[in-house]
């Protein structure tokens, strides 16, 4: 039997940035997308392999190493917060960051073992070990994890308040960039004047400033039994898969649209089979509203949270089996460009409150099947060289809470990866499902 994988955190520290934020930038605003999004962290986890395939035999080097690795990646942090000043502030409930230079926390920790004994067919169980937790007076934690072949693993948690998978990455690149010591010679590093500008385009709503009231629903505490996957589709089995759904309505569909719908199709054959009864189902798609605005002020750089949210229903078409995987490429596709058509000129708060609340209520309805799928898709993550080369492996995952899909690029660009968390008797019968895994490995080695 293996031993058990142990991860002990050796050191603690609060960075602050580099320089102090100007008296100016001390006060930034919520725009109404940050309002609306929830008070979680986003994990991400970052796998570099060291240049031993097993321990590494002179442990003086080795400390060195870690010694050497952990202070170039709090040097260059303290420099990121210069520019990411929010990161290091304090929250002001649902108004604003007060941009104080409180800090953001930072841990070293060892791990007993080499890093490819994670990445063969990764326990996502463990994973979370390698994630900071536990600190929430910072919006920004980071854990780096030292493993004993001199592999790191850098786990970030960052408050959704401050930050999208678009700010975030922007983070990620250009804390590397100063790392790497170009800073000076890429565009990765932001201007601070991009923070705020969401705020003036999106003004936040008064009363989404009050606290939440506690819930009166006596069932509001009971969490179902959950279970998390993950799933790798290559570019050869996206691309039958993309033969396969293609239409005359929708002739060329997206890698994102068919492994959107593949995901729903199968997800909802295991909901049925356990019901033992047809209802209908809703896939609830995030939007990088950056992509959709036309206006140029609000372009590709700005920065906290613009993201918007797409609901597709089963019930959009009148096919008798409306779960067929055509069907639902074409539903996808459809609340897409109805959501572009309808927002492409701007949004108000107001709408966009009426919209959020519309999706978070039919999430919690209890007669239909509601998926939330969120895509990190080409955001540069795999592009974060801190020094050490590219990452080979970048993860996320989703909170502990059914029915939650997040999609992400493999390394070479061209494939996704899955992962998911359905309820315990539906993710039994999903993840043996033959169509499925036609096109998609169950948690692959990635090495």
């Amino acid at each position: 039997m293996a031993p058990e994988v142990k991860v002990e955190v050796t050191h603690k520290e609060t960075i602050k940035p580099s320089a102090a934020t100007p008296h100016r930038l001390k006060t930034i605003n919520l725009s109404v997308f940050d309002q609306l999004v929830p008070q979680i962290y986003i994990p991400l986890l970052l796998f570099y392999p060291g240049n031993n395939s097993g321990q590494v035999k002179n442990i003086d080097h080795h400390h060195s190493l870690v010694a050497e690795r952990s202070k170039l990646l709090k040097k260059s942090l303290r420099g990121a917060l210069t520019h990411f000043y929010p990161f290091a502030g304090e929250f002001q409930y649902n108004v604003s960051i007060s941009s104080n230079d409180h800090g953001a926390a930072f841990f070293d920790a060892q791990v007993n073992c080499t890093i490819s004994n994670i990445l063969d067919k990764p326990d996502l169980g463990m994973l979370w070990k390698l994630l900071p937790s536990g600190h929430t007076s910072y919006l920004l934690q980071v854990q780096a994890n030292f493993f004993e072949c001199g592999g790191l693993a850098i786990g970030v948690n960052i408050s959704h308040k401050v930050a999208d998978a678009s700010t975030m990455s922007k983070f990620i690149n250009s804390w590397a960039a100063i790392a790497l010591g170009s800073a000076s010679t890429t565009d990765h590093v932001v201007p601070p004047a991009e923070y705020g500008v969401a705020a003036s385009l999106f003004p936040p709503l008064d009363f989404l400033n009050r606290p939440p009231t506690p819930s009166g629903n006596a069932n509001s505490g009971i969490k179902e039994k959950c279970m998390t996957r993950r799933f790798l589709f290559d570019a050869s089995r996206i691309a039958a898969l993309k033969s396969k759904a293609a239409t005359t309505t929708v002739p060329n569909p997206t890698r994102i649209e068919v492994v959107s719908a593949l995901i729903w199709k199968c997800a909802a054959e295991a909901s049925r089979s356990n019901l033992g009864s047809v209802r209908p189902s809703a896939w609830c798609q995030t939007v990088n509203m950056r992509n959709v605005l036309v206006s140029p002020l609000a372009g590709k750089d700005l920065l906290g949270n613009v993201v918007g949210l797409v609901a597709a229903k089963t019930a959009d078409i009148s096919e008798a089996d409306d779960h067929d995987l055509r069907s639902l490429v074409t539903i996808l596709r459809k609340g897409i460009e109805e959501f572009k058509e309808n927002y492409r000129n701007g949004v108000s708060g107001e709408s966009l409150c009426q919209l959020f609340m519309e999706i978070v209520n039919l999430i919690k309805r209890n007669d239909i099947d509601t998926y939330s799928c969120t895509s990190w898709c080409r955001f540069p993550f795999y592009g974060s060289n801190f020094g050490w080369g590219k990452p080979s492996w970048v993860f996320t995952s989703t909170v502990d809470s059914k029915n939650i899909i997040i999609l992400m690029d493999t390394k070479d660009g061209d494939g996704l990866e899955a992962s998911l968390t359905l309820k315990e008797e539906d993710m039994t019968k999903f993840e043996n499902n033959k169509e499925l895994l036609e096109y998609a490995s169950l948690n692959p080695s990635v090495i």
